[in-house]
């Protein structure tokens, strides 16, 4: 066996634990580790990894494990679990179970999944504002309800979910909160679901929390982007379904964020493809808070896209550059306005204008 034999095997190993090789290449695979203990331990490894992000997998007949349900979501999530995993399934098309617009959510809650069974022993661990693991878990739990419940999922935990009135607009109409009726709603809300879980053991709701984002996987919503494109209000704000599938994706990658760093665990970014269309939603809405007079600003995200915010008609007063993550912590409530790393030129105070009209929609 040559060297470069040994590396293409090592590079089929995390296709092989999903489940999603051809079988000649099984076979390959499987002739490779009869007689390699080193790749025969990394595939073990794996294996558990496939276990840890969906549950016992069993075996086919040819001893292939069988094909996780989701597992072409989870790969990217995983990347911090095994370095060989992403990099392998990163190289083969993935077919997602769901449409595009509810892939970043099925991996923001497969990344979730995967770091969950570290807080074994530390849920009271605190983690953001007077919340510990525990109750962050439960704020996800609230937060998920109310497009469960425009989807027709019913409450998980009794009390009165938020709910919108759903006024008849067109497809697409994007209105930013503000300070409406439904932050006082919310907040009751989520301090009652926190509440209740703190009640019960952190797996019941752990499940609990599974079997919602599940639903909304399982909706017809997340699999059609016909029915996806009706727009609906939800925490004050009017989306497509679709969007909506997104701020959901945006708030879980967050939480899974808030709850790796106190645990002392690095967690990834979401996918780049992913995380575009983060960035997308939230400068789409940040445009509209910000509204048609502000001073107009160019602002872009490294190695990505850019846009003006503001006026229209009046030339660029400023300039502003930020990483897209840095963007995406700032627009989630994760830094101050003043504390972003950031690159500008230009008007500063129209470049403040900007950071702080972003560090406002931490509904996000």
């Amino acid at each position: 066996m040559t060297e470069d034999d040994h590396e293409g095997v090592r590079d089929l190993l995390a296709a092989w634990a999903f489940g999603t090789l051809a079988p000649e290449e099984r076979q390959t695979v499987a002739d490779h580790l009869a007689g390699c203990a080193s790749c025969a331990a990394e595939a073990e490894r794996l294996r558990e990894t496939v276990r840890l992000l969906d549950g016992p997998a069993g075996n086919g007949a040819d001893g292939q494990p069988d094909a996780a349900p989701t597992a072409d979501l989870y790969a990217e999530s995983a990347q911090d679990l095994s370095g060989v995993l992403s990099a392998a399934l990163r190289a083969r098309p993935a077919l997602p179970r769901v449409a595009g617009h509810a892939v970043p959510y099925a991996a923001a809650v497969a990344g979730l999944k995967a770091l969950l069974p570290e807080a074994e022993g530390r849920w009271p661990t605190p983690v953001v504002h007077d919340w510990d693991v525990h109750a962050t878990l439960a704020h996800l739990l609230a937060a998920d309800e109310p497009l469960a419940g425009r989807l027709g999922i019913g409450p998980r935990v009794p009390g009165t979910p938020v709910e919108d009135e759903d006024e008849d607009e067109g497809e697409g109409d994007v209105e930013a909160g503000g300070e409406a009726d439904w932050v006082g709603a919310w907040n009751r809300r989520t301090a009652e679901v926190i509440a209740h879980e703190h009640g019960r053991t952190p797996a019941e709701t752990v499940a609990d929390w599974s079997a919602q984002a599940a639903a909304l996987l399982a909706a017809p919503e997340a699999h059609d982007p016909e029915l996806a494109a009706r727009a609906t209000t939800l925490m004050g704000v009017r989306l497509p379904v679709a969007e909506h599938f997104l701020v959901r994706a945006f708030e879980t990658w967050i939480h899974t964020d808030d709850i790796g760093r106190a645990l002392g665990l690095a967690v990834p970014p979401p996918p780049a493809d992913h995380l575009g269309q983060l960035v997308r939603l939230a400068v789409r809405i940040l445009g509209l808070a910000l509204g048609p007079t502000a001073p107009p600003v160019l602002f872009a995200v490294t190695g990505g896209e850019q846009w003006v915010l503001g006026s229209e008609d009046e030339p660029v007063a400023a300039e502003l550059t930020l990483d897209p993550v840095d963007f995406c912590l700032l627009v989630g409530g994760r830094y101050a306005p003043e504390e972003v790393p950031r690159g500008t030129t230009g008007d500063e105070a129209a470049v403040r204008n900007v950071l702080e009209r972003a560090a406002s929609l931490s509904w996000l």
